[in-house]
This record gives C-alpha cells, structure tokens and sequence, in this order.
C-alpha cells in the first residue's frame, strides 16, 4: 500500500522574532475587542512571550517603544462663576417670596402648570 501523506503541524523549536515583528503582535493582541488567545493561535506564539514582551515593551527595552502609561490629569477646583443673567431658550419665572423657577424651551407645559400651581 503506497500512498502519500501530509503532517501539518506547528513549528517546533525556537523562532527569532525581530523588534518589528514583536511589536507587530502585541498592537494586534491589545487591540480594542480582541482575543489575545485568538492572536496567540494566529500567530504561532506562546502566551507567555507576548507577556514578557509587553512588559520588555513598557521597560523601553523593545526597539526603545515604550507604551503609553495611564496618566492623570491635573483639576484646578475654580470659585463657582455666577450664572448669567439670559442665557439663550433658557426662561426664569421669578415667583412671590423670592422664588426662582429657570426652567428651557423645551419643558413639557403640563408638568410645568402643576409645579407652578404648587409654588403660588
């Protein structure tokens, strides 16, 4: 019986990935909605050197790419500016006992009506 037969396998042994190439996979496998282990099976590479390169990344050791890090950004707390006095769609119903109702163009006239009922 002779016939012929075809192994379709992995590569065994060790690979030597360029910067570029290293690079390459860890933008595809942080990417927004992606699956590492998708990237990891596509690719042909162990889980823990995307890992280990991510962090050689962070460090500046990868082809001198450093990832960009959380940052926070600095709040100045102002003194509360007063409102204007008109501002535009904006309506102000100054009621008896100094009571102000501001309320915009787009207030439903009914609901209105009973909060003003209640207020007089």
């Amino acid at each position: 019986m002779t016939g012929r037969v075809e192994v379709v396998g992995r590569l065994s042994g060790r690979r030597n990935w360029s910067d570029e190439e290293k690079l390459e996979i860890l933008a595809e496998a942080f990417r927004p909605g992606v699956r590492v282990r998708d990237v990891i099976a596509r690719r042909e590479v162990s889980s823990s050197l995307i890992y280990t390169w991510r962090k050689q990344m962070r460090a500046g050791k990868l082809g001198g790419a450093v990832a960009a890090l959380p940052a926070f950004a600095e709040v100045q707390v102002a003194e509360p500016v007063a409102p204007a006095s008109c501002v535009s769609g904006v309506i102000h119903i100054d009621l008896p006992g100094g009571v102000r109702v501001s309320v915009d163009a787009d207030v439903d006239r009914g609901a209105l009506a009973r909060v003003l009922s209640v207020l007089r």
